[in-house]
């Protein structure tokens, strides 16, 4: 393998670990910001309150985006292991 091959085949990783992860970020990211304006706005400073929420939101986007994530992932594996065996 040339250094090129290499380097394309950390950017493809790179872009996939960001494909893969980018939903679960956002929207847990975003859970976040909603329950900690709810905290300013009712001074609660319970720092659990944010853990359920964000654990039952994620879960929903395993739920919504679990078989298109397998998916990309099958596809991903399916192309470096071309790249492996020189195909």
């Amino acid at each position: 393998m040339s250094d090129l091959e290499i380097l394309d085949i950390m950017y493809i990783t790179f872009q996939m670990a960001v494909r893969l992860t980018m939903p679960f970020l956002l929207v847990s990211m975003v859970v976040g910001v909603i329950i900690a304006i709810f905290q300013a706005a009712t001074q609660i400073n319970e720092q659990t309150l944010t853990f359920v929420p964000k654990f039952l939101s994620i879960l929903a986007v395993m739920g919504f985006l679990g078989s298109s994530i397998l998916v990309m992932l099958q596809d991903f594996l399916r192309q470096m292991v071309g790249l492996m065996t020189g195909g």
